[in-house]
C-alpha cells in the first residue's frame, strides 16, 4: 500500500488522529493546517489522495479544490461540519470525489480513503474505446480527453461521465445510472447534479467541435453517446 495521503486540517487533534489511523493502515500521511499552503505544496509533492477540510484559515477548501482541478486529478475527499445538501453538491461539482461530514469515525475515513483509491485505480486502467466518435481520444491514465486533437479540459467527474457514455455508444442511461457510476458510494446527492455536469461537458465538446454533437439528451429518460453532426438537426 504505502500511498501518500495529504491531510489538510487546522484542528490539530483531529489531524493527529487521522494521521495516526492512516499510518496504522499502512498509508504515508502528511499534514498541512493552512489553506494557503496547500496548492504550492501539491505542485511540489505528488500524493495519492487529499483529505481536505472545508473551513481552513487563509483559503477555504472549495476554492482550493476548484483550482486544484485545473492542474491535477488527484482524488479529493472533503471533510466538513456543513451538512446542507447544497454544500455536498457544490463540493462534488467542483471535483471532489467524496464528502464526509463531521463528526466522523477515523475508521470510516480510512475505509473511504481505501474505497476512493480502489475506484481511482480501477478507472485508471487503460480501456479501449473502439466505438467512440472519430477524433475523440480518452487517456484513462491521465484523465485527459481530446477531440480532434484539442484538449477538452475536463474535470475528473466530466471525464468519468464521458468515458462511461462513450464506452457504451447508443445506450441510454438514466440519471440514477450515471449517478451510480460517478458516485457509487455517495448517498445524498441531488440527481440534477448530473444535468449540471452534462451541460458543462457538452459546452466543452461544442467549443472543440461546433459541427458535431456527442452527448445527447433523451427527453424523459436520460442521456446517450452518439456521434452526430449538429448541422441540419
Amino acid at each position: 500500500m504505502n500511498e501518500t495521503i495529504l491531510i489538510v486540517e487546522d484542528e490539530q487533534k483531529l489531524a493527529s488522529l487521522l494521521h495516526d489511523y492512516l499510518k496504522q493502515a499502512n498509508f504515508f500521511p502528511c499534514c498541512l493546517a493552512s489553506g494557503l499552503e496547500v496548492l504550492p505544496w501539491l505542485r511540489q509533492h505528488p500524493v495519492d489522495l487529499v483529505l481536505l477540510d472545508l473551513m481552513l484559515p487563509g483559503r477555504d477548501g472549495m476554492e482550493i479544490c476548484k483550482e486544484l482541478r485545473t492542474f491535477s486529478n488527484v482524488p479529493v475527499i472533503m471533510l466538513t461540519a456543513r451538512v446542507e445538501e447544497i454544500d455536498r453538491v457544490l463540493g462534488l461539482e467542483l471535483g471532489a470525489d467524496d464528502y464526509i461530514c463531521k463528526p466522523f469515525s477515523p475508521r470510516e475515513v480510512v475505509a473511504r480513503v481505501r474505497a476512493v483509491l480502489r475506484r481511482t485505480a480501477a478507472g485508471a486502467q487503460p480501456q479501449p474505446q473502439p466505438n467512440a466518435g472519430r477524433g475523440l481520444e480518452l487517456d484513462e491514465l491521465r484523465f485527459k480527453a481530446t477531440l480532434n486533437g484539442r484538449d477538452l479540459g475536463l474535470t475528473a467527474v466530466e471525464f468519468k461521465l464521458l468515458g462511461y457514455l462513450a464506452g457504451n455508444p447508443g445506450r441510454i442511461f438514466s440519471r440514477d445510472q450515471l449517478m451510480s457510476c460517478i458516485y457509487p458510494e455517495q448517498r445524498i446527492v441531488n440527481d440534477r447534479t448530473i444535468d449540471s455536469h452534462i451541460k458543462k461537458l457538452r459546452k466543452k465538446i461544442a467549443e472543440a467541435a461546433p459541427d458535431e454533437e456527442l452527448v445527447h439528451s433523451v427527453y424523459g429518460v436520460g442521456y446517450k453517446f452518439e456521434k452526430r453532426g449538429t448541422a441540419g438537426r
